[in-house]
């Protein structure tokens, strides 16, 4: 993606993805609303007796946006993801962040 390539705002995204996940049953809950032009997005996925994966979202040397395990590999405890949230949260206002109920694995942002 170019500078000059029109880009998907934030907030429709957020509006996108809350119509998805309430076609397929799956619980989303938008727990911070951020700049709805270009905010960043976290996710906070909740897996269940796993634990939380939170995602975020990053733009390849391509162009391409893709996300990432914000923690390592996998979900981590939900009060790590949290304290992790918060750190993100207090140095960006900007931020979205999106919670995800979804331990059975069928959420796939984008």
């Amino acid at each position: 993606m170019s500078d000059d390539e029109p880009r998907l705002r934030t907030g429709f995204w957020v509006q996108t993805q809350l119509r998805v996940c309430d076609l397929a049953a799956i619980p989303f809950v938008v727990l911070k609303k951020g700049d709805a032009d270009a905010g960043a997005v976290l996710l906070r996925i909740d897996k269940g007796q796993k634990g939380i994966l939170v995602l975020a979202r990053e733009v390849g040397a391509d162009g391409q946006r893709s996300w990432r395990p914000a923690l390592g590999d996998g979900p981590v405890p939900g009060e790590e993801a949290d304290a992790y949230i918060a750190r993100q949260t207090a140095r960006d206002p900007d931020l979205w962040v999106i919670d995800v109920d979804d331990p059975a694995g069928r959420y796939k942002p984008d």
